[in-house]
């Protein structure tokens, strides 16, 4: 009897399946356009991918126009890493280039093109130093200390979050502040932006991709010429359940989704750019999830699932934790459990522990976890008045409040407390100076699960972004950068640091300047 691996089969099924996607709808009537309007270049997409290339262009003096399907500015999140900047040397972080690359390559499975990877290694700093220079006066960056440091696995001190100055001219905060600066450089040297406008077509003559038709705010259809190039900068597919299906199918497993604005991910340049001809990288895409569907802190206490039983190591990074929740029976959330002594135990944790959901999102590199403790405390205090914590005198009274059944709950705390008792976790492997007992009443438990945020997976690009057709040629005329250019991420997304993501945009900001201007 044949033996069928279920993965493959799912798979199969998945790629004989036809989507709608796949097939490009009826050309738009020259009759219903309304106008023509032409420049250098046009832009799809006003996230910081989209405007981090518009106003490279607009700075090299290449007419540029911002075709953005919201109202307003489109971003989330609020860090920006880079491989090395002052910022990270006045601090005494001094990133190995080549270790970088390495560790990289072993977190995506190997599955990027390398000299993409490259590119990011050797100028995301000169892109960070852009964007800084753009805001002059008006921001400052600040190191972010919140960094897993496994013994395994070390997330490098590389990121960043930007903040407005005392009297600053911006209003926004995190991603938004970036987009911001970007915008006000793009506008200031020329550039322009139409929002609420809806690309829904790529034109092609004689094989270039030319014009955007697009849906204007007044309902009007409009075509947009770009005489050197059209780019697609229109994020992920996070919100299309057929791409999910057939790209990325544990992306279909979270029952939220963190990214923002909510539902505009719909994957609209993938069409375009495939039914121009441009073809994708092989699947599975790779998928960043974080843990900020309930409460945003689980520390590195006790996890339990839904039946109360402990399912893993605490002692990881964010996405692991998510993926380890997502493989559960019952995955929308678990629990992390501690007692009264839990702000005591994650100082003394924190030093050795760190990372996402431990420190404040906004922790500064080098200070200690307790100058942030009175922040991190009162989210607790939040989340025990809107539900996403619970408190109760004994372990069966908690087991209650979450739900899960007491007999579980009990035996887990007791086997976690013998573990603390011996100094060893006999049972998942967590180092024992991060084993903390739970035996001193109130008792809590922490409501935490994951959130989908990015699909990262897309078109096949050389190093000028040029979109590759079926057999590795540039489609003339096309070019992709942000989440929507392939070849950068693969299995799961890299959190070597956070915010690489937009280190990345700033970065591929640079390269399509830089080719768009000098007209390759």
């Amino acid at each position: 009897m044949k033996f069928i691996d279920p993965i493959e089969e799912d798979a199969r099924i998945a790629k004989s399946r036809n989507y709608a996607w796949e097939t490009p709808p009826p050309p738009i009537p020259e009759a219903q356009i309304a106008e023509t309007i032409e420049t250098d270049v046009v832009i799809v997409g006003g996230g910081i991918s989209g405007l981090a290339g518009g106003a490279r262009c607009a700075q090299l003096g290449v007419k540029v126009v911002v075709l953005e399907k919201t109202g307003g500015f489109v971003g989330h999140g609020a860090h920006v890493a880079s491989v090395g900047s002052d910022t990270q040397r006045e601090n005494g972080v001094f990133i190995d280039k080549a270790q970088f690359a390495r560790d990289w390559m072993r977190i995506s499975g190997s599955r990027i093109d390398e000299d993409l990877l490259w590119i990011y290694v050797n100028r995301s700093e000169e892109a960070f130093h852009w964007l800084l220079e753009q805001g002059g006066d008006n921001i400052k960056p600040v190191l972010f200390g919140g960094n897993y440091r496994g013994p395994d696995f070390t997330e490098y001190a590389g990121t960043h979050f930007v903040v407005r100055t005392e009297n600053s001219k911006y209003r926004m905060f995190g991603a938004i502040l970036m987009c911001e600066v970007l915008e006000d450089t793009m506008l200031s040297n020329g550039g322009r932006i139409f929002r609420n406008t809806v690309a829904e077509q790529l034109e092609k003559t004689d094989g270039r991709v030319t014009a955007v038709i697009a849906k204007c705010e007044d309902g009007k259809y409009r075509r947009y010429v770009g005489k050197r190039g059209v780019v697609l900068a229109t994020g992920d597919i996070g919100s299309d359940r057929d791409m999910l299906e057939h790209f990325c199918p544990i992306g279909m497993i979270p029952n939220h989704n963190g990214y923002f604005p909510p539902g505009i991910n719909t994957g609209d340049g993938h069409k375009m750019g495939r039914w121009a001809g441009g073809e994708f990288e092989p699947g599975p895409w790779a998928v960043s999830l974080h843990l900020i569907a309930y409460a945003m802190y689980c520390f590195f206490f006790l996890h339990v699932n839904r039946q109360g039983n402990r399912f893993m190591n605490e002692d990881t990074w964010v996405q692991a934790k998510s993926i380890r929740i997502l493989m559960q029976k019952d995955n929308d959330w678990a629990w992390s459990v501690f007692d009264a002594d839990w702000m005591q135990d994650v100082a003394r944790g924190a030093p050795i522990s760190g990372g996402q959901f431990t420190d404040s999102m906004m922790a500064v590199y080098g200070e200690p976890w307790e100058k942030g403790a009175d922040y991190v405390k009162d989210a607790i205090d939040k989340y025990l008045e809107n539900g996403f914590c619970v408190k109760a005198d004994t372990i069966e009274e908690l087991a209650a409040k979450m739900e899960v059944p007491a007999e579980n709950l009990v035996k887990t705390v007791a086997r976690y407390n013998e573990n603390c008792a011996n100094g060893t976790d006999a049972d998942y492997g967590k180092r024992a100076a991060l084993l903390t007992s739970i035996d001193k009443p109130p008792y809590y438990a922490l409501k935490f699960g994951p959130s989908m945020l990015n699909i990262f997976g897309g078109f096949l690009t050389d190093t000028k972004l040029h979109v590759l057709d079926k057999e590795r040629k540039p489609i003339p005329g096309l070019y992709a950068t942000g989440m929507i250019a392939g070849g950068l991420y693969g299995v799961d997304y890299p959190l070597l640091f956070n915010g690489n993501s937009h280190g990345r945009c700033l970065t591929w900001g640079l390269v399509l300047g830089e080719t768009l201007a000098a007209g390759e």
